[in-house]
């Protein structure tokens, strides 16, 4: 493959004179240096180039998708040392070893993540072990971890940003016009990281964590931290109502949120799936180079002034960049699809949302009440079959340093 790609390397070379028009003062050596990086990135990723295309291995098979992002994985966690690793011994005391759960016991607890906490250290390193890289959110954000009252132990995260503007299996399972969304979008928020540690994921609170974030307590929060703010955009006092959560799935079809009920009651919804595109694949040691190249030769298109001068976001950055090189912006589309959920808040959720109903009518369930159904539903039963748990070191879960 190594051949493959340096063929088409060579084949993407482009003249000085074509150089200038693409990228004005940048010469052709830097825009050739990138590129190298960017397929040789890509090379590594697993990827394969097919004339303008990026094609992925089989995404049907999970080990493959998780293959797709090792990479950008590795460079997070690279990224993330220097301000980690002298904590790791004190971060990891709060990862239980499998003996230290007692399922009879557990008692969860939300806490909120705020600014320079320990908690925020925790979140931070629990979010490095995922095996696909995690953002660390946007716009408004809101952070929890989630631990045990009976021994004082990470069970999992969940942290919600700003959705997307545009989503088009979220807006047609809402029903939404343009709008109504630009009314109504304050009201929604997007899961961008949510799951378990071990040994806890082991006993499937990953279930338990995406049920908390659906609690009357995430709600509550996200009320006073945001209610009686004044938009940025409209000038209007938000009320602070959150109507609705979004998420995607880590690797394609997800066996978390399918099927994860409140007694009769779905809570994650299935409403469609990612057009396999983003940004992952340009997050391997070379999107400095690209904003350096989109700074200086391109002009951001953000849509508002109250949203600063910068790009929008990476994918923007991203898109803008890959011309001046002389490369397609289908290279975006990496081909992994996601499932998309949305986890209604209240029972007239896309009423509300749409603008046909004023008043929401929250669901209500407290934390206390999702953990009652998950004790007897999942927790309980898988810790009578299933003890593996127990087998749980958490010098496995060490990143640095010596395991």
């Amino acid at each position: 493959m190594l051949g493959r790609f340096g063929a088409i390397l060579f084949a993407m070379s482009v003249s000085d004179h074509t150089e200038r028009d693409a990228v004005g003062t940048a010469s052709t050596t830097v825009a050739n240096r990138i590129r190298s990086k960017i397929f040789r990135s890509l090379e590594r990723q697993g990827f394969e180039i097919r004339g303008d295309q990026l094609v992925p291995p089989d995404t049907r098979d999970k080990s493959e998708v998780r293959g797709l992002h090792q990479e950008a994985v590795r460079h997070n966690r690279a990224r993330s040392r220097a301000g980690l690793e002298r904590h790791e011994d004190r971060l990891l005391a709060r990862v239980a070893d499998g003996p230290e759960v007692v399922p009879e016991k557990v008692s969860p607890a939300l806490a909120e993540v705020r600014s320079g906490s320990e908690e925020e250290l925790l979140f931070r390193y629990a979010r490095l072990h995922w095996s696909i890289p995690v953002s660390a959110g946007y716009g408004r954000r809101l952070r929890f971890v989630v631990y045990d009252e009976s021994n004082d132990k990470l069970i999992g995260i969940i942290g919600l940003g700003d959705p997307v503007f545009g989503l088009g299996p979220r807006d047609r399972w809402i029903g939404w016009d343009l709008e109504a969304r630009k009314k109504r979008l304050k009201c929604v928020m997007d899961l961008f990281v949510l799951g378990a540690v071990p040994p806890y994921s082991s006993l499937l609170c990953g279930k338990l964590v995406a049920l908390l974030a659906s609690s009357r307590e995430v709600q509550e929060t996200f009320r006073k931290k945001y209610g009686g703010k004044e938009s940025y955009i409209s000038g209007q006092i938000f009320d602070g109502r959150l109507a609705l959560l979004t998420t995607t799935s880590a690797l394609g079809r997800s066996s978390l949120y399918n099927r994860l009920r409140y007694h009769r009651r779905t809570v994650y919804k299935s409403i469609g799936f990612t057009s396999g595109s983003g940004d992952f694949h340009f997050s391997n040691g070379f999107y400095g180079d690209l904003r350096q190249l989109a700074v200086q030769h391109c002009e951001a298109t953000a849509k508002h002034p109250s949203w600063g001068v910068g790009f929008r976001n990476r994918r923007e950055l991203v898109r803008k960049a890959l011309p001046l090189l002389g490369l397609s912006t289908n290279l975006q589309y990496h081909g992994v699809q996601r499932e998309i959920f949305a986890v209604p808040l209240a029972e007239n959720t896309k009423a509300f949302l749409r603008g046909d109903d004023d008043k929401l009518r929250p669901n209500g369930q407290g934390a206390d009440d999702l953990f009652e159904y998950f004790r007897g539903r999942w927790l309980l039963p898988r810790a009578g079959r299933d003890e593996r748990y127990r087998t749980f070191n958490r010098e496995s879960y060490r990143l640095w340093g010596t395991r």
